[in-house]
């Protein structure tokens, strides 16, 4: 079993109703009624060391920062702001004091920057290092909610930011390559200190152009094909639209690694990927630059289903090459790919 399958054997357990839940498995967050105006979100993440982080050169105080920031992401990719934060902590007993100051140091000022307020917790002993699970519980407009089930065909694929450059960052980081060139400071803080985009998300919802939306944490391969089962279509990703820097070449240069491989298959950049009608277009770039974020068109939604990356030869012809669920998997060397 990989990941994808492990969710659905436990989502098709999970056959109790309640009329207030409006959104279960399946999502960025899970979605309950609150009031006739408001939904709760309500979301949980967990960082592994060892699969997540390592602690050689991940400084604890980004640690932290990143454990808020992952969580609040989902929160931002449904539209909604953070509100509430649940903390539980495994550590060795022999664990450094101030290593887990830096770390709560950096988890406090997450929490403060993105406005949602630590309310609780645990902490217990971890027998093979350190792990941390984060709850955020957010809130959103009943109305102004986005899904990853309302893409619909003929609807463009928008991504916001660069795409691969949390993986290229870990790469240099991993090879100790971190200070082998110039400009390569935005690549590893990708990976180290990623910034959730909670105030583009809430732009988005507002807009009410927007059909369908999630953030990138497993990679554009399996996130867009998240999106495009839960909406019951597929889609065709041009890679010449991919929005890859000069600095994720030059670091997949001196690494021997394929830059389009990362822009699709690295996992952890946080950045939104979304669908809208194709007359959004120039709406979209404007509220890209309210925000200060490029916003790039990079294919659209079809009818059927898969994900297929268009890939221009030498001849001028084009190159189909199905990606879906290409990305990051937990499972994936267990289960065979």
């Amino acid at each position: 079993m990989n990941e994808r399958h492990i969710i659905d054997h436990i989502a098709a357990l999970t056959d109790q109703k309640d009329a207030r839940l409006i959104k279960g498995i399946g999502d960025d967050c899970a979605v309950v009624a609150k009031d006739g105006r408001l939904v709760w979100l309500l979301t949980m993440d967990t960082l592994i060391e060892g699969v997540h982080f390592d602690p050689a050169f991940h400084p604890p105080e980004k640690l932290g920062r990143k454990a808020v920031s992952v969580n609040v992401s989902d929160i931002g990719a449904m539209g909604g702001r953070p509100v509430f934060a649940l903390l539980a902590v495994g550590m060795p007993k022999t664990f450094d004091p101030s290593w887990f100051q830096a770390f709560a140091k950096g988890l406090a000022d997450g929490c403060r920057e993105y406005g949602c307020l630590l309310i609780g917790g645990d902490t217990v002993a971890s027998p093979q290092g350190f792990n941390c699970t984060l709850t955020v519980i957010g809130e959103a407009m009943t109305d102004r909610v986005i899904f990853r089930s309302g893409a619909r065909p003929g609807d463009i694929v928008w991504v916001s930011g660069q795409l691969g450059l949390a993986a290229a960052g870990l790469e240099l980081l991993r090879r100790q390559l971190d200070g082998a060139g110039d400009g390569f400071g935005p690549l590893l803080a990708k990976h180290l200190d990623p910034i959730a985009r909670v105030d583009l998300g809430r732009i988005l919802s507002e807009s009410g152009v927007v059909h369908a939306m999630m953030d990138l944490s497993d990679g554009l391969a399996t996130d867009l094909a998240h999106l495009c089962k839960q909406s019951g279509v597929g889609a065709r990703i041009a890679a010449w639209d991919l929005p890859i820097p000069p600095v994720l070449i030059e670091a997949a240069r001196l690494t021997g690694a394929d830059p389009e491989q990362w822009a699709v298959s690295g996992g952890e950049d946080y950045e939104l990927l979304f669908t809208a009608p194709a007359e959004a277009h120039d709406r979209l770039l404007e509220l890209g630059r309210q925000c200060g974020l490029a916003l790039t068109p990079i294919g659209a939604v079809v009818e059927g289903e898969g994900v297929v990356l268009l890939k221009r030869r030498d001849d001028g012809a084009y190159e189909e090459c199905e990606i879906a669920y290409r990305g990051f998997d937990h499972f994936r060397e267990q289960a065979g790919g």
